[in-house]
């Protein structure tokens, strides 16, 4: 591992070297490869687009998110910037490196919305996006080669698995009732909560070296890293819950159809985005945070009900305003 970051940390400082107006683009493609600009699309991609394709998205990015964090907690390897301070830390990060979660979810994400389509020219962009997205990461100085080559492979794995397995999932599910519904999506959850908390408990008692933290703080830099955060798998099971149950919710009052006129979809987006925002920043200004049972309960309880908006509180306002029909 040694001789893969000593490898890693020369060629990254060659890439900074080939100028800072490489800066601007890989910070471009980078940003196509985090979780808000993905919690941007998702919804956009849902209420407007195809809610179909929206709730495959949200599955096959909060599952990614959970391989994820797992992934870096039992690695525990570093970032570039924190082992030398000759690389330039142009994106800072809190979390372990490898796997690299942009390039992980850029395969996930991207993919699956090339398989969707089934189309080849949407196929080649994806691809690119990947490639880029990963790419930036190395100049960007917050990943290794071998981290964003994990990333990949993880995405490559967690595609591969939805691509085979949702349709015939999908089927089972179908046929149960809404309570049943529930109480699946709810176990799921629960199973991303001990998988999520057994790595964190598995590393709390982590010590950061300290000079990963004394170059991750040099003035390029500036951000302490604090990779051991307890918090993050009640993100991922609380969205996972509260998309299932909401999906299941509105399919119960006969479904909901993104279709219709361009300006309607564009009120959806406006109207849902700010069902969000109350939800997500509201919540998140009145619950306290930290680290213990009721924060997390809470952290929980605010994330399940943003994923809940997405796939049903939203669609369920836009119909009942006329902004959108049922499905069928």
């Amino acid at each position: 591992m040694q001789n893969l970051i000593e490898i890693g940390i020369s060629f990254i400082i060659a890439l900074q070297r080939t100028g800072d107006w490489l800066i601007p683009p890989m910070r471009f493609f980078s940003y196509f490869g985090t979780q808000e600009f993905f919690l941007l699309v998702l919804p956009f991609i849902y209420w407007s687009v195809d809610s179909a394709l929206g709730l495959r998205i949200g599955f096959i990015l909060m599952t990614s998110e959970q391989i994820n964090y797992v992934g870096k907690l039992l690695f525990a390897g570093p970032r570039p910037y924190w082992v030398s301070s000759h690389v330039r830390g142009l994106w800072p990060e809190t979390s372990f490196g490898i796997p690299s979660g942009h390039a992980q979810h850029a395969v996930a994400v991207w993919g699956i919305i090339a398989a969707y389509f089934k189309k080849t020219w949407i196929w080649v962009v994806a691809i690119l996006l990947m490639f880029f997205i990963g790419f930036s990461r190395l100049y960007l100085g917050a990943h290794f080669p071998h981290d964003v080559v994990v990333g990949w492979l993880l995405g490559w794995l967690v595609l591969w698995a939805f691509m085979r397995f949702w349709d015939s999932v999908q089927t089972r599910v179908v046929t149960k009732t809404l309570k049943e519904k529930i109480l699946v999506a709810f176990i799921v959850s629960l199973i991303f909560l001990a998988v999520g908390f057994g790595a964190a408990t598995f590393r709390s008692g982590y010590q950061v070296p300290e000079d990963w933290v004394t170059n991750a703080l040099l003035p390029a830099n500036g951000e302490t890293p604090a990779p051991v955060d307890a918090n993050s798998p009640f993100t991922s099971a609380g969205v996972i819950f509260g998309m299932a149950v909401g999906a299941a919710w509105i399919e119960s009052l006969g479904g909901y159809s993104a279709a219709g006129p361009t300006q309607k979809r564009a009120i959806r987006y406006v109207v849902g985005l700010i069902g969000v925002a109350i939800l997500y920043a509201g919540l998140g200004a009145i619950f306290p945070r930290g680290d213990g049972f009721i924060f997390y309960l809470l952290r929980y309880i605010r994330y399940a009900l943003v994923g809940w908006w997405v796939s049903g509180g939203g669609p369920w306002v836009f119909m009942r305003f006329n902004l959108a029909e049922r499905a069928g």
